[in-house]
Parts: structure tokens; C-alpha cells; sequence
């Protein structure tokens, strides 16, 4: 029968534990960084602000180009506090590194990117959708399919947390 490890044990291992939080960082800007790199610039199927100002003239495009670069700097953010999050814990020496928990919380941060900003975004605020090249009826279908992938992604980085955590390796 194994001993139940005390709390001081409890405290050294959690420190050695793959940084979750740097993961989510990471995920939720890499997601930020896809959609605007791909979804503004690449396809141009919207802007930051395209459903409340169309890009039909200089200035309104001017205005959406300022957003979207506010947009990927608060993306830079995510990716730079995730960066300072998994410096912060491998100096402090042995750090568990674990490509299933990377990847789960990677998937994680993407899809509450993908989720919150698809709610917020394209519901709520209706300052944009997905594909505004399409015609207007089918844009809330093209919005539906970016929460479900992002719902999927939720789901799936749990999926890879709870095995990892069932598993106990990489």
C-alpha cells in the first residue's frame, strides 16, 4: 500500500508540472494569430469592425486595418505572457515537459479563442462574421461552424488533459 505523499511533496511536484496556463496562452494566441492572418489578410473574408463599417471606401479600410492590428496585438499578448509563464517555471529547475499536455492545452486556448470571440464577436456585438464574401444569409452558418470548431477543440483538449492525467506520462 503506497503512502499518501504529504503536502510539502504535493507542493514540489505541482512545481515541476507542465505550465497549463502558458499552453492556453499559447492556444489562444495562435488562434487569434490564425484568424487574422488567414481569415483578414489572406482570404479577406472580414476586418475587425467590417459588419459595422464595410471596407467600401480608404478610410473605412484604414479603420479596419487599424483594428485588426489592435486585434493582433492583443494576440501578441496572449503568446508573450505564455512565453514569460513557461520561462518563469523551467528556471525554477526540473520541469515536466509533455507533448499530450501541450497539445491539450493548446487545443484548449484555441477553442476558447475560437468560442468566446465567435460568441462575442459575431453574436453578441455583431462587429463582424466569419464570411462576409458569402452572401448574407449563409454568414450565420459560416458563424455556427467556427463556435462548433471551436467547441471541438475545447473538447478535444480536455480529452488530451484527462488522458494525460489517466496515462501519467507523456
Amino acid at each position: 500500500m503506497k503512502a499518501a505523499p504529504m503536502a510539502g511533496e504535493e507542493a514540489a511536484a505541482r512545481q515541476h508540472d507542465f505550465p497549463t496556463a502558458a499552453g492556453i496562452l499559447f492556444g489562444l494566441g495562435l488562434g487569434g494569430f490564425f484568424d487574422g492572418i488567414v481569415l483578414h489578410q489572406i482570404l479577406q473574408w472580414h476586418h475587425m469592425l467590417s459588419s459595422w463599417r464595410p471596407p467600401t471606401s480608404v478610410a473605412t479600410m484604414a479603420l479596419n486595418t487599424f483594428w485588426d492590428g489592435i486585434f493582433h496585438a492583443s494576440t501578441y499578448l496572449f503568446v508573450c505572457f505564455g512565453l514569460a509563464i513557461l520561462w518563469r517555471r523551467a528556471h525554477r529547475g526540473l520541469l515536466f515537459w509533455s507533448g499530450k499536455l501541450l497539445a491539450g492545452t493548446l487545443l484548449l486556448g484555441w477553442g476558447i479563442f475560437n468560442f468566446v470571440e465567435g460568441l462575442l464577436d459575431h453574436q453578441i456585438l455583431g462587429i463582424h462574421h466569419v464570411n462576409e464574401l458569402a452572401p448574407r444569409r449563409q454568414w450565420i452558418w459560416w458563424d455556427t461552424g467556427f463556435l462548433a470548431w471551436g467547441l471541438a477543440m475545447i473538447a478535444l483538449g480536455l480529452l488530451f488533459l484527462r488522458q494525460r492525467g489517466r496515462e501519467g506520462g507523456n
